[in-house]
């Protein structure tokens, strides 16, 4: 899978680093209290204070935070939701179960019940005894107070959407919420709350938010209902402290599951990808969030306290529910022709860039749902007939379903054991098909867009050079970083001049929403449900605003009245109708012929943990949950996690 020559020069170069690194960790921020020393009777300490033992450190998945005060949820260039805010201080309406595939409550106490025929008032309760992190009891009046200051502030980006949704939130008492409505809704639930990766709904303390401008209010002590406080921070955003409630039986999690294990939770951004390992190699962390194939094979060969989530091929596990690709900003030329972003699919070796990708360990997606085995079922599997008939505007059939089987030939030539052997475990593992790297055909298609080739280089049709920019992320989400370079490569090969622009994360998503990007490797891609109505609906035009300014939704500005019209008759719909499958299933379609995001893999996460200090982590024998740490469940995982005695 991976050339020999190459491993053995990342292995020099971590040992080169183990040489170097001395017990106050040369991998390790600057240190709050000292580097790592003993503590009489308590053993080793981290360098920020705490007992070793008591401290569940984990990586932080986007890297470090330019403004560590700046904890304001709905402020634009907020720190990061999974630098353990959202995981174990904020909490949201209602979660997700990903084993069972439904949702659970969280804050609230009951899923919304009609009132009436009209879909359009509904009635929950919340959860009673709960109380903020600082004591004040939390009540149904803290959920009106939201979102009234969501209805009201429309500077608020997450407004829009929310306007849209809801016409009012009303306390009718403590525990008692009733809602309107601005159209008849099936999955108010799903779309206030948790369905995947967290919610932007997220309700704050009406007795502190009442007295600030929500706009402007940094929030540098957060408060919320989660079973852990905010200890201390590093004023250059590297790492965050925090420590278990006394009274933690007053958080959603101590009163839906019980007591969480670590006192201490420590996340901390260690710097590149090899101080990483490094880290994890000295058991100075105890939770990777996302590392390549190289890393893994590393950090599995000088630990063996290291864990991934299968014992074997492919370690990784390739259910993450949003899938990987190109996206497009389709309001600016040239990529608001569809011909010119599907030239840009077909000049996509999918196998190499597999391969320059994850080592080839990936599951390949056409289809805009990701190929987690759910929808593998419900989706990419029936509609297989379809994509091998589909044809673009010439004629051309541009789907073939052997991705599998040449993948696993060039696994096997790269001495990789363990492989399915039989076509359909073939498929299971590795997807059913993607589409052909064709540069002919993708000439024709820029040809008839107005381009025009001088020598081997691609020119615009006003003549000039076709430079495009790639926006990617720069030291977290490893795969689409690495994606973007593999897919930059494929399309220099073939005559477009191209550059990736590596950002930070907050700059990262900060471009995507405002619309400052040509094309971003980002992931608009999400869906865990069959019914993946709430994961769908950012595509509607409706939310589609002028370049420059907070998108809503649909940050690809790409307008179709067909997915948009199917988006809201889903929407009347009720979730069991099994006309939602098959209005899912034209949505699909509709997304293949216009290719506003080029879907390329499932995510597979090298997302390893060192079970030298902690155990009872989830793993495919022991699935509890997925492997989300960076998700705002994870404080629901804290109770299962136990010191290890060491």
């Amino acid at each position: 899978m991976r050339d020999k020559a190459w491993i053995v020069c990342y292995l020099m170069a971590i040992f080169v680093l183990l040489t170097a690194c001395t017990d106050s960790g040369a991998t390790q921020p600057p240190a709050a209290s000292g580097g790592n020393q003993e503590a009489s009777g308590s053993g080793k300490m981290t360098d920020v204070g705490t007992p070793r033992s008591e401290t569940l450190i984990v990586d932080i998945l986007s890297g470090r935070s330019p403004d560590p005060d700046r904890m304001n949820p709905y402020m634009p260039g907020a720190v990061a939701m999974d630098s353990g805010l959202h995981q174990l201080i904020y909490a949201s309406m209602w979660e997700i179960d990903t084993v069972k595939g439904e949702q659970i409550p969280d804050l609230a106490a009951t899923m919304p019940e009609p009132l009436d025929d009209t879909n359009t008032k509904f009635r929950f309760k919340i959860q009673e005894g709960l109380a903020w992190s600082d004591g004040v009891e939390f009540t149904a009046d803290d959920v009106q107070y939201t979102a009234d200051m969501l209805l009201k502030t429309k500077e608020i980006g997450y407004s829009g959407y929310f306007s849209s949704l809801v016409k009012s939130m009303k306390a009718v008492d403590k525990t008692t919420i009733e809602v309107e409505t601005v159209q008849p809704e099936t999955r108010l639930a799903q779309k206030l709350g948790v369905v995947i990766w967290g919610t932007s709904f997220r309700v704050m303390p009406k007795h502190i938010w009442e007295k600030e401008d929500p706009t402007q209010f940094k929030f540098t002590d957060p408060v919320g209902v989660g079973p852990y406080k905010l200890s201390k921070r590093d004023p250059q955003g590297n790492w965050f402290l925090y420590e278990k409630r006394e009274d933690w039986q007053k958080s959603d999690v101590g009163k839906l599951v019980g007591e969480p294990g670590p006192r201490y939770v420590l996340f901390k951004y260690f710097g590149p990808e090899e101080k990483r390992i490094v880290a994890a190699i000295q058991h100075d962390m105890d939770i990777l969030q996302d590392i390549t194939p190289e890393s893994w094979e590393v950090l599995r060969q000088k630990n063996e306290y290291a864990k991934a989530w299968y014992e074997n091929f492919p370690y990784a596990d390739m259910n993450d529910p949003c899938e990987r690709g190109m996206s497009f900003n389709a309001s600016k030329a040239p990529y608001d022709n569809e011909d010119v972003r599907w030239a840009l699919t077909l000049l996509t070796d999918i196998k190499n860039v597999s391969m320059a990708t994850f080592g080839g360990m990936l599951r390949v997606s056409p289809i805009i749902l990701p190929p987690i085995s759910v929808l593998q079922e419900t989706y990419h599997k029936p509609m297989k007939d379809w994509l091998k008939e589909f044809q673009l505007s010439d004629g051309y059939k541009p789907f073939e379903d052997t991705y599998a089987k040449d993948m696993v030939d060039m696994l096997k030539q790269q001495g990789i054991k363990g492989l399915p052997t039989d076509s359909a475990e073939m498929e299971n593992t590795f997807g059913v098909g993607w589409f052909k790297y064709d540069p002919e055909e993708a000439t024709k298609l820029l040809e008839k867009a107005g381009f025009k080739k001088e020598g081997d280089k691609w020119l615009l049709p006003d003549g000039s050079p076709w430079k495009l920019t790639i926006n990617a992320p720069a030291n977290f989400e490893v795969q689409s970083m690495r994606l973007a370079f593999a897919v930059a490569d494929s399309w220099r090969k073939n005559g477009i001049d191209v550059n990736v622009q590596q950002m930070d994360a907050a700059t990262f998503w900060d471009s995507e929403s405002t619309g400052n990007f040509e094309v971003g490797s980002y992931w608009p891609a999400c869906g865990l449900l069959p019914d993946s109505t709430a994961n769908l609906q950012g595509w509607n035009k409706e939310y589609i605003v002028p370049n420059g300014q907070q998108a809503p939704g649909n940050r690809n500005r790409w307008a179709n009245d067909r997915v948009s019209g199917l988006l809201e008759g889903l929407n009347a719909m009720e979730p069991s109708d099994p006309k939602v499958i098959a209005d899912i299933t034209e949505i699909n379609k509709e997304m293949v012929k216009g290719m506003p995001f080029i879907p390329m893999f499932g995510t597979s996460k090298f997302v390893p943990v060192d079970t030298y200090y902690w155990q009872g982590f989830q793993n495919a024998e022991n699935e509890f949950e997925g492997p989300w740490w960076w998700w705002s469940q994870f404080k629901f995982y804290t109770p299962n996690y136990k010191p290890s005695g060491n």
